[in-house]
């Protein structure tokens, strides 16, 4: 059979979970799509791959990278081999990560007004005073519903075990969920029949609940609320999701620019006069987006708007001052946040983690860096870090000396054999490593996850480096029913 040769020599790798095999047992959920794959010829396959990077490109599905000062826009990489989760492993995983927001979001509550925790000695002070994004003007200020996360992407990663660990909490712009979206429809355009087939869920209704959890938080009763997406404009690396998710809500699309604060009232400028706005979800990170504020050189907020939140005359998405919540030395005390405010055991694992601060923990970080990974506390998308066994011994001792200038801006995590799942690359299936973003939407009626999320892989062989920005791409999700 022609299609055999697409598992042909699929090798089985030592001490990482393949979310497909289990040795040389194909693991229960993927067993349809398998057997679909062995009766697919090969250039069938490759075929529908390129059908699938022409939809891509023809549909403008693109991400922006910054390298040397310059952005360069390119098609988001796409693998058409989708990873499978089974209805057991959501519930869990959607257990654990709403068990998290609920804490998280009490977290912020507190620590912008009474400060128990700080108190009580369970979070260090200094910690969270020293974090550049705990913005004290948010001290006091009373949040709609008391909700300071809506919207937040958990990354999600499984263990050589299979263990599933949470790797970072990102709850102040996260981005990907346009690529689940475009993911899906790609995946139904190339294989129409194998969807219903395997009963996946469906991620189709992520723009209904979000608008519905925006609605809500309008300050105004109004049955149809002025809602608009405030971006920093066509050179955000994320403008292609933030124009993608305005259209599929039927909100505006705006800049800072197209926006005037008068009267503590925010409105947009259109051409038949001012329209007030009652929720914005906005897109620009919290230091542009108040020059009265925030940095007065920026171009990109609008003047006034925080006097507007404070006066609760609009509603901002994500409220602002998230940052402190989401800080990669914060993320180390989140299993103590669940026992302190909710007096639960963390369902969802934290990754063993060093702050380097410490100079203990530094030290054990040092001796036994060839075997971390060290990050820095309020960098994304794989920047600022390193990995212990992918650098030259110059390297991680000029790296030592990087943290040692400033150590509250650095964490140590051992380095996580990241599960992998087939990808179809030069006509074959062959391993590559992956995590997992599911997006969650908090509104004042509950959390809601969308099953599924953005699956990101590390395309180039033996990479653990998943992010689109430093060549990693995406795939499908599917949470089966069963």
């Amino acid at each position: 059979m022609v299609s055999a040769s697409v598992f042909k020599n699929y090798p089985y790798i030592e001490k990482i979970w393949d979310e497909m095999y289990n040795k040389n047992e194909v693991r229960t959920p993927y067993k349809k799509l398998y057997s679909f794959l062995q009766d697919l010829p090969v250039a069938e396959l490759t075929r529908k791959e390129e059908m699938a990077r022409r939809l891509f490109m023809s549909q403008g599905i693109t991400f922006t990278v910054y390298a040397s000062g310059e952005g360069v826009e390119q098609i988001f990489p796409f693998d058409v081999i989708p990873r499978i989760i089974d209805a057991a492993e959501w519930a869990y995983i959607e257990k654990g990560i709403k068990q998290r927001l609920k804490a998280l979001n009490l977290f912020l509550n507190d620590v912008y007004s009474n400060q128990f925790i700080l108190k009580d000695k369970i979070i260090p002070m200094e910690m969270v005073f020293s974090c550049p994004h705990y913005l004290r003007e948010m001290h006091n200020l009373q949040v709609p519903h008391e909700l300071f996360v809506h919207i937040a992407g958990i990354d999600i990663i499984r263990d050589a075990d299979g263990t599933f660990y949470v790797l970072e909490d990102n709850l102040r712009t996260p981005s990907g969920v346009s690529y689940m979206l475009e993911n899906r429809e790609i995946t139904k355009r190339i294989f129409p029949d194998i969807i219903p087939q395997n009963l996946v869920r469906s991620v189709t209704h992520y723009p209904q609940l979000l608008y519905k959890n925006l609605a809500a938080l309008s300050p105004r009763h109004n049955a149809n609320p002025n809602i608009v997406m405030l971006t920093p404009g066509i050179y955000n690396s994320a403008y292609f999701e933030h124009s993608t998710l305005a259209r599929l809500m039927g909100i505006e699309l705006v800049e800072g620019k197209d926006l005037v604060v008068d009267n503590h009232r925010v409105f947009m400028k259109t051409t038949s006069g001012l329209q007030r706005v009652d929720v914005i979800y906005r897109r620009v990170d919290d230091e542009f987006l108040d020059p009265l504020v925030f940095n007065p050189g920026s171009l990109l907020g609008v003047a006034g708007l925080m006097s507007a939140y404070r006066k609760g005359h609009v509603a901002i998405v994500n409220a602002p001052g998230n940052g402190v919540a989401d800080d990669k030395a914060t993320y180390i005390h989140v299993p103590d946040m669940i026992r302190y405010y909710l007096n639960e055991e963390p369902i969802l694992k934290n990754v063993p983690t060093y702050h380097l601060a410490d100079a203990d923990e530094r030290d054990h970080v040092f001796k036994n860096i060839e075997n971390m990974v060290i990050k820095k506390t309020n960098e994304s998308g794989g920047y600022g870090m390193i990995i212990g066994n992918a650098a030259t011994p110059q390297e991680l001792e000029d790296y030592k000396k990087v943290v040692l200038q400033n150590p509250r801006q650095f964490i140590a995590q051992p380095i996580v054999s990241l599960s992998s799942v087939p990808c179809y690359i030069n006509e074959k299936l062959q391993p590559r490593r992956v995590d997992l973003r599911p997006f969650a939407l908090c509104g004042p009626s509950g959390i809601d996850i969308v099953p599924g999320g953005l699956t990101r892989v590390a395309l180039k062989e033996g990479s653990l480096v998943v992010n689109s920005s430093q060549g990693g791409g995406s795939k499908d999700t599917w949470v089966l029913n069963v």
